[in-house]
């Protein structure tokens, strides 16, 4: 079976990886360079934002998708001969007088009904653990088993897979059209007017999904959320845990440098990092984590999140398409669920049905009444 997948970031490619697994010859299609929008652009932070506010099935694919990781790193620097640099340093939500929603007891709801360990702080436990945090908080929680990795460093590594196991690559490949015959998807027409014949086709472009789908006759709501991201440099140690807000999320690397983000703007695929949004996260990193002001600013730099009306992926079959498949949409999420995505995805375009229900992903649910987890408005 040899499959076609549209989008080189890291569910694309590790979706073929995968493929290539279960018996199939998968290529990867990336109209630019590979895992250089989104994939690469993110803080790499496996937990998702806010989590108790979704349905209950986003959590149980979550769960799935973190439990693979181990394993995932395992075999990936084994292959590959590098480091993701996964490391567990908890992720720490400080609690402000002000703050316009009170996460508290919500969190720790879905924290014991899933089984996810927390902690509550009061002031001066969170202090102490985390030094440079406001001494303006009324107290945080911390969740001591949330990890993170290196996106930059999960793509290189997942090229060296694939080449390791000889699966085609194909940059500067951008889809145009889909080929079919007799009523079913055989192919990709590219923008140079060659053809790619397959047997099937994913589309996993990310934020470019939903225009593809307009060009393949199919309507799929994912737009781009453009997130402008800071990079600081200090000494290791200055931020200990991943620190998330409202306004604004920290993540510590191992060297020493802290991601600061990200913004969550609907401005199209507008790129570029602006004064506005840049002095708006310095001003949250002196409300929330003064301890950084000391730290070097060292980079800026911007992605293009594929976000999508209620915040949640689409995964599955196109209906009335035979032999399109779809893998997009997953917003801030694309890193944590990737995992799961590629090994649901593989098995269910090689003929096994998945083994959790997927109804809630569906490219056709009802994303009428969203509310507040998907894309801004402009």
């Amino acid at each position: 079976m040899r499959v076609a997948i549209i989008g080189g970031g890291v569910i694309g490619c590790l979706t073929a990886w995968m493929l290539k697994q279960r018996g199939a010859t998968p290529i990867v299609l990336e109209r630019g360079n590979l895992g250089s929008e989104s994939s690469w652009a993110g803080a790499g932070i496996l937990c998702p934002i806010n989590p108790w506010l979704y349905p209950d099935a986003f959590t149980h694919l979550v769960d799935a998708s973190l439990a693979m990781y181990p394993q995932l790193q395992e075999e990936l620097e084994d292959i590959s001969g590098m480091s993701i640099e996964r490391l567990e340093n908890g992720l720490l939500v400080p609690l402000f007088a002000d703050d316009r929603i009170d996460h508290r007891q919500a969190a720790l709801d879905w924290s014991k009904r899933f089984g996810w360990q927390v902690e509550e702080l009061d002031i001066v436990a969170a202090t102490k653990d985390e030094p440079a945090l406001s001494a303006n908080i009324q107290g945080a929680l911390l969740w001591p088993r949330v990890s993170q990795l290196r996106n930059p460093r999960l793509l290189q590594a997942l090229r060296k897979v694939l080449e390791a196991e000889s699966i085609e690559v194909r940059e500067q490949a951008e889809a145009a059209s889909l080929s079919r015959q007799g009523g079913k998807v055989n192919g990709v027409t590219l923008a140079d007017g060659s053809e790619i014949q397959a047997d099937a086709v994913l589309l996993a472009a990310g934020s470019w999904s939903g225009e593809l789908a307009d060009q393949m006759g199919f309507s799929l709501p994912v737009q781009p959320v453009k997130g402008q991201i800071v990079l600081l440099k200090s000494e290791p140690g200055l931020l200990r845990h991943i620190v998330k807000h409202d306004r604004a999320y920290f993540v510590p690397r191992a060297d020493g440098r802290i991601l600061i983000g990200a913004s969550m703007e609907n401005v199209g695929f507008r790129r570029g990092n602006t004064v506005e949004v840049i002095n708006e996260l310095m001003q949250a990193m002196h409300n929330i984590v003064p301890g950084l002001e000391d730290a070097e600013v060292e980079q800026q730099w911007m992605g293009f999140r594929p976000g999508s009306p209620d915040g949640l992926p689409f995964m599955g079959p196109v209906p009335g398409v035979s032999g399109l498949w779809v893998a997009s949409g997953h917003y801030r999420n694309g890193v944590a669920l990737a995992p799961i995505t590629a090994s649901i995805m593989s098995d269910w375009m090689m003929g096994q049905e998945p083994q959790m229900d997927m109804s809630a992903f569906r490219l056709d649910r009802d994303v009428s009444n969203s509310g507040v987890l998907g894309y801004p408005s402009k």
